[in-house]
């Protein structure tokens, strides 16, 4: 367990555990709108200036242009303080042979000594708190524009992220009477319709759209979650009819589409950067007048956006948001005795030798 000493004297000697995904679903399935409470915290944490998130760190390689591995190192202040570092990769060829794109793990430290204490499986942490951040930020923010929750809803990108956003939003109590689909790969299209038939909307028609025209122009709620390097997303027409655009692949659109809509961001500085679809817009205009505000300005009503456009709420991911869910985890897994610690894994504790 972490250590909560404030002070110069003796504390426990530190432990470490390893919690698998087995147990990181166990906890967080069926508690989708427990997560979504736990980010809407850290995002409220954050905005006050309770928290510390540096700039992530990418590593890139010369010779897998495509791939990166990504450090979000994070710390969460308040009454469950935690310190850390998400080490997530992203490698795009892995779904031709069958894996999921990404795979992560993160470290929890102890803020009173520094000492790392356990080490949780993040695939499914990180897909999590991004999908508790969409529903959260659809929710809010169709609040916000003073009207009903959209109920044609549409995905592009069909991956594992799309299938948590959907799982996360069945889950806080959206209703949809159409539910589109649009992948590059027709197969993957189906294969999210298929998960969609067994799914908590399974009564529920699901269309598998040919062009992403097609789908933004039947949908109220566009969910984007690609793998896109570069905007494909052009034309800002396609949007005339303003809907709420979860722009969480966060590369999918074009200046164009930006500068013509509502912007909401989770931290501006984090998000204008890496050539994103904001960055590009800050790029093409040399300011970030386009910009209405973050997820936490609408939360706490000093943001109210503007009907009549489309609204884009696009989160660069925040490492406190991983810090707070992956707490969570563990302390559950703790509570249940469920703990697996590595004995000895620290060796070297004594200042002069073992005596």
């Amino acid at each position: 367990m972490p250590v909560t000493h404030s002070g110069s004297g003796p504390v426990a000697r530190p432990t470490f555990a390893v919690v698998p995904g087995a147990q990181v679903n166990a906890v967080l399935t069926g508690r989708e709108k427990q997560v979504v409470d736990l980010v809407e915290a850290a995002y409220r944490l954050h905005g006050a200036g309770g928290t510390v998130n540096p700039d992530s760190y990418f590593l890139r390689f010369p010779d897998r242009p495509d791939a990166r591995i990504i450090a979000l190192p994070a710390s969460l202040g308040g009454g469950d303080a935690v310190d850390g570092i998400k080490w997530i990769s992203s490698f795009p060829a892995n779904v031709a042979s069958g894996l999921p794109r990404a795979s992560a793990v993160l470290i929890l430290n102890d803020p009173a000594t520094g000492y790392p204490y356990a080490c949780l499986e993040s695939s499914v942490i990180s897909a999590s708190r991004t999908a508790a951040s969409a529903a959260l930020a659809a929710d809010a923010l169709s609040r916000a524009r003073g009207g009903a929750r959209p109920r044609r809803v549409g995905f592009i990108g069909a991956g594992l992220i799309g299938r948590f956003i959907h799982t996360y939003l069945a889950a806080t109590g959206w209703e949809f009477d159409e539910i589109g689909v649009h992948d590059l790969k027709t197969e993957h299209a189906e294969g999210f319709r298929g998960y969609l038939g067994r799914g908590p909307h399974g009564g529920t028609p699901a269309v598998v759209h040919d062009s992403a025209e097609s789908l933004i122009r039947s949908s109220d709620l566009v969910v984007l979650a690609t793998v896109a390097g570069t905007p494909y997303l052009n034309d800002p027409a396609w949007f005339a009819h303003a809907p709420l655009v979860l722009n969480v692949s966060l590369r999918d659109l074009a200046p164009e589409v930006v500068l013509d809509a509502v912007n909401v961001v989770d931290d501006v500085d984090h998000c204008l950067k890496a050539d994103t679809s904001v960055h590009l817009a800050e790029q093409r205009t040399g300011n970030r007048d386009f910009l209405d505000g973050t997820l936490c300005d609408v939360l706490t009503g000093a943001v109210r956006p503007e009907g009549g456009r489309p609204v884009v709420f696009s989160p660069f991911g925040l490492g406190v948001l991983d810090l707070a869910v992956g707490r969570f985890v563990y302390d559950e897994v703790a509570r249940s005795g469920g703990l697996a610690v590595t004995d000895g894994f620290f060796d070297e504790l004594d200042r002069y030798g073992k005596s």
